[in-house]
């Protein structure tokens, strides 16, 4: 290769780089006037079958990445028996070189780092891993702009890399088949050659990060491998330590990334990509001369009582507290799908504060015996685990209510926030006073959250009891109403389903007119009388009243989505997703509407989002049946087919006739091209029960199935 050589329609210019597959070249593209990047696969790669299959599986992967912060490849081309891929030329200098001495200014800093953490994020929802994570493989653009280069070192998830040459600017360690990274950004299981995913990914990231705070690298040595040895060996020292006036909550975060037990660092890219932005926005505050918001978790406590069959109680127990003080204006609290997803884990205070982005946890556990309970309860500073305020309560069972109260009271004491008069009275107020009643509602609502039949239909009979106990349970009659208006749509489309969901919404708001819940599920209800106008001033009610309530924004959104309002949707499912920033079912429904409208990036973006956040839950909670049929969906569409396929297969086995889950299985291989499939899996949802044809006729997931003629007459049946 030299300059002015031209192949086919590109005219070489400068080489300017060498990457782990080959020479890059600035060159002209002479037929659209532009000049691109051209890498060229190097002789002895293009000779090796596997080899070149691996630089053109690097080719589509990176070309269906399509996101700002990563080098848009534009085509492959073979010309004279000469392969390259050609490619964005981003003019700038390389991370290495904009890194001063001393670090980066922290607001730079985070100008850089959130939008990589993203880029990362998006390639690992699309099951592409870097493996050499490196300054030197980020540009810097003259628009100040960081692109993620090279993903010649990448593939599909859990794939041994293949080896390349040795010839990178900086050194790259290669036993054949076995090891593959750069020395200083190489993860312990990279270098052990043991099995690396996108957590190997994350520790490079988070070397990446630290040497951008601090201007040096966290594992050093004189020689390549003493650094290796140092990576295995030592922990880096505190980036506080090297630059004191970098926040502590900041190098944790980046520390975490560089745990040797990939099981310690974050869950993923996206996740660590939340706690930046989470950061940020308190460097912000700190800047304006403001303390950051207080925030807090509420974990739902450990059950000790003597058959370990109190976990319901538990989970209620935490749940009631997060509801109280979840309408505090000055308190940021964690949401409950947030915080319950570490019950049960292993994880210490900090490692649990850091990943929910809150600087305090309230923990505790509960011993519940007949009508004895004991409640112990601490509210403690992530920081260092210093506890703010501790207590135990010996009480019987009728004091539950009480117990709340003051816990609720006791954490904004601690924390220092100040109430006003409205919220003094809403953390004090106690639904019902009955506590048989309560406790059959606490069963219903644990089993409500699940949203499958069978949940539902339990749950709809723990409401029911608890209206046995106390007529004029507010909650409830909301609880009650919610369960009938989702069997309508999704079980059984009946006409008493439908009258009894109304009656209860109704009693609900005649009962308490000040309860977002009641509002929200009287909207619902509304909407399956086609009242749509009545059910959006309720919707508007009940984010009045409690504008952190998920479910008055999500099903508002949804309701827009079936009439077709698709602006408002949009508006309505980012507003939940902001609510509940570990919630995926918004960032995935948002991204249909987006690509309706054209939006295709956008699209994309949210599917990312949505895909990572369902893959944390499934971390955690892997047969749950909402989060793999949801996410199965966005990954049909971002091409991952194959796992789109298996992960709806896995649903399936789970909750075989559930037929909001054979609906969306029937949405996923319509995308797929399965039209006849798609279409048994329609006529089976309608079988068991779902019936929502606003929403089938305005699915643009079903486009594919609407000249068919058996679609055509089950929706005729609607």
């Amino acid at each position: 290769m030299r300059a002015d050589a031209t192949l086919s329609h590109y005219r070489l210019i400068e080489k300017i780089g060498e990457g782990g597959g080959g020479e890059v070249w600035r060159a002209l593209d002479t037929r659209l006037e532009r000049e691109v990047a051209i890498k060229f696969l190097r002789e002895p790669l293009a000779k090796d079958p596997a080899r070149l299959a691996r630089f053109q599986r690097e080719a589509r992967t990176v070309a269906a990445l399509a996101h700002p912060n990563i080098v848009v490849v534009h085509s492959v081309e073979e010309e004279a028996g000469v392969r390259f891929l050609t490619m964005e030329l981003v003019r700038g200098r390389t991370l290495d070189a904009v890194i001063p001495d001393g670090g980066l200014p922290l607001d730079r800093w985070f100008e850089l780092a959130i939008p990589m953490v993203d880029a990362v994020a998006a390639a690992h929802a699309q099951g592409v891993v870097h493996g050499d994570l490196k300054p030197g493989n980020v540009v810097v653009g003259e628009d100040g702009r960081p692109r993620i280069l090279d993903f010649g070192l990448g593939g599909a998830r859990h794939e041994p890399p293949l080896p390349f040459p040795a010839e990178a600017p900086t050194l790259t360690l290669e036993a054949p088949g076995k090891v593959s990274g750069t020395p200083g950004y190489m993860s312990p299981e990279q270098i052990q050659a043991s099995t690396s995913d996108r957590r190997s990914d994350l520790f490079s990231l988070g070397a990446v990060l630290y040497e951008m705070a601090t201007g040096v690298c966290p594992f050093r040595g004189r020689t390549v491998a003493e650094v290796l040895a140092a990576i295995l060996r030592d922990s880096p020292r505190r980036m506080d330590s090297i630059r004191p006036e970098l926040p502590r909550h900041l190098g944790r975060t980046v520390a975490r990334c560089l745990e040797k037990d990939p099981a310690l660092r974050p869950h993923s890219a996206a996740e660590l990509r939340d706690a930046l932005v989470e950061l940020r926005r308190d460097a912000d505050a700190g800047e304006r001369g403001q303390e950051p918001v207080p925030s807090v978790a509420i974990l739902p406590p450990a059950d000790m009582s003597p058959g370990r069959d109190q976990d319901w109680f538990c989970e209620g127990l935490a749940d009631e507290i997060i509801n109280a003080i979840g309408r505090v204006q000055n308190l940021r609290v964690a949401s409950r799908t947030s915080a319950f997803q570490f019950r049960g884990t292993s994880l210490d205070s900090r490692e649990i504060a850091d990943r929910l982005g809150v600087r305090h946890l309230l923990e505790g556990s509960v011993r519940k015996a007949g009508d004895k309970l004991r409640i112990t309860a601490r509210l403690v500073s992530a920081a260092d685990g210093y506890p703010l305020w501790s207590q135990t309560y010996d009480r019987e069972m009728k004091d539950v209510f009480a117990i709340q109260d003051e816990i609720a009271q006791a954490i904004v004491d601690a924390l220092q926030v100040t109430l006003s008069p409205k919220e003094r009275r809403m953390i004090r107020q106690v639904a019902t006073a009955d506590v048989l009643a309560y406790e059959h509602y606490l069963r219903g609502r644990k089993f409500f959250y699940q949203y499958g039949r069978r949940s539902i239909e339990f749950a709809l009979e723990m409401f029911s009891r608890a209206i046995e106990k106390d007529p004029s349970y507010a909650l409830a009659w909301a609880g009650i109403a919610d369960c009938r208006a989702f069997l309508y749509h999704n079980a059984e489309h009946s006409e008493d389903n439908r009258r009894l969901a109304e009656e209860a919404s109704a009693k609900a708001l005649e009962l308490d007119p000040d309860l977002a819940e009641a509002h929200s599920a009287r909207a619902v209800a509304l909407t399956l009388f086609d009242r749509h106008e009545e059910a959006e001033q309720h919707f508007l009610a009940a984010t009045r009243i409690n504008p952190r309530l998920f479910e008055a924004w999500y099903f508002a959104a949804r309701q827009a989505f079936g009439l077709g309002r698709h602006e408002r949707a949009i508006e309505l499912y980012e507003r939940a997703a902001a609510v509940r920033p570990d919630d995926y079912q918004s960032p995935l429904l948002v991204a249909q509407i987006y690509d309706d409208l054209g939006r295709h990036e956008q699209a994309a973006d949210a599917r990312r989002r949505g895909i990572a956040r369902a893959e944390t839950r499934l971390e955690l909670n892997p047969d749950d049946v909402r989060a793999l049929y949801m996410a199965a969906n966005g990954l049909v569409v971002l091409g991952d087919r194959d796992k789109a396929l298996e992960w709806a297969q896995r649903a399936l086995r789970v909750e075989p006739d559930d037929g909001m889950l054979l609906y969306n299985v029937a949405c996923i291989y319509a995308l797929a091209g399965e039209i006849e499939l798609a279409v048994e899996f329609v006529e089976r949802s309608l079988a068991a029960g779902l019936a929502n044809k606003t929403w089938i006729e305005h699915d643009s997931n079903l486009d594919a199935l609407r000249g068919h003629p058996r679609f055509k007459r089950v929706v005729e049946t609607l």
